[in-house]
């Protein structure tokens, strides 16, 4: 796996939550050989024992079940353990949710939209489930978004023994946490000190931007002072992300100002991009950058 990715031309690569338990071995070879350097991991990684799929939200912090809490502490230290194992000093990590047992508003402006794509963003009815969507999720999200708060405040002293930062992933569905009207907030309130950052992907807020929910380039722009990596990935024509950079909507070189050398940039595609795309994606990188 890790030769195929430097075959391809990377030098560094991020190991995602999909790395199972039994290609830790190769990964650790391959690290010791100098063969590949781990720029990032993404939580949890490796996955848990028993899981073979890629599993980010296997563990929400945002959840009231103190098992479940408990399990995504033990699994995110397990993973910046890991980390510190690769020398990679980047942990990204998704933060939860907010909870519906009926009526999720999130799903139904996700599926009026996929009905009536031409209403997108700019529709009256589209507006209107749009804010009571909004107003739902407000009434409900507050005991989720202080759980997830307290949960990673818990771990924070653990990563930062480790020389770990914790790479905070925007969304792309509505009902993810934090929102995106939180992050500037969220940060705010963070020492600068502390081991935990932003973390930009790209599809994710282009997806969003395409809903009318923010406007990308005003988050980065927001957020550069707190921002630790990104990433990169576009958007086609049919909502779909992790596409070959550069084949759809997303604006890369709006954003290339915001990119720092200190930032690591990941270039997330999705398995089913042909090799061409993948090594078209990286020369577009390579460009900007340069």
């Amino acid at each position: 796996m890790v030769r195929e990715m430097v075959d391809l031309g990377f030098e560094w690569i991020e190991l995602s939550h999909g790395v199972r338990i039994t290609l830790v071995p190769g990964i650790l070879r391959a690290v010791e050989e100098g063969i590949v350097k781990i720029s990032s991991t993404h939580n949890f990684c490796p996955l848990p024992m028993g899981i073979t799929q890629a599993a980010p939200n296997l563990f929400q912090p945002s959840s009231a079940d103190l098992r479940e809490h408990e399990l995504w502490l033990r699994h995110t230290r397990r993973s910046i353990d890991f980390a510190v194992q690769v020398n990679s000093t980047a942990l990204v990590c998704h933060l939860g949710c907010v909870g519906f047992f009926w009526f999720n508003p999130a799903r139904s402006l996700a599926a009026y939209a996929k009905r009536h794509p031409k209403n997108i963003p700019a529709g009256r009815r589209y507006q209107s489930l749009l804010a009571r969507a909004r107003e739902r999720l407000s009434k409900r999200m507050d005991p989720y978004w202080q759980r997830t708060k307290d949960t990673v405040a818990e771990i924070l002293d653990y990563a930062k023994e480790r020389g770990v930062r914790l790479g905070v992933e925007n969304r792309e569905k509505l009902d993810e946490l934090p929102l995106d009207e939180d992050l500037v907030d969220y940060f705010a309130m963070i020492p600068l000190d502390a081991p935990i950052g932003y973390w930009h992907d790209t599809g994710h807020a282009e997806i969003k931007q395409s809903m009318g929910l923010i406007n990308h380039q005003l988050q980065v722009e927001q957020l550069a002072s707190r921002t630790m990596g990104f990433h990169l990935h576009d958007v086609n024509s049919a909502g779909q992300d992790h596409q070959p950079v550069g084949s759809g909507t997303v604006d890369f070189k709006s954003l290339r100002p915001f990119w720092k050398p200190e930032h690591v940039l990941v270039i997330e595609l999705s398995p089913r991009v042909p090799v061409e795309g993948v090594r078209s994606s990286l020369r577009k990188v390579q460009a900007l950058v340069a």
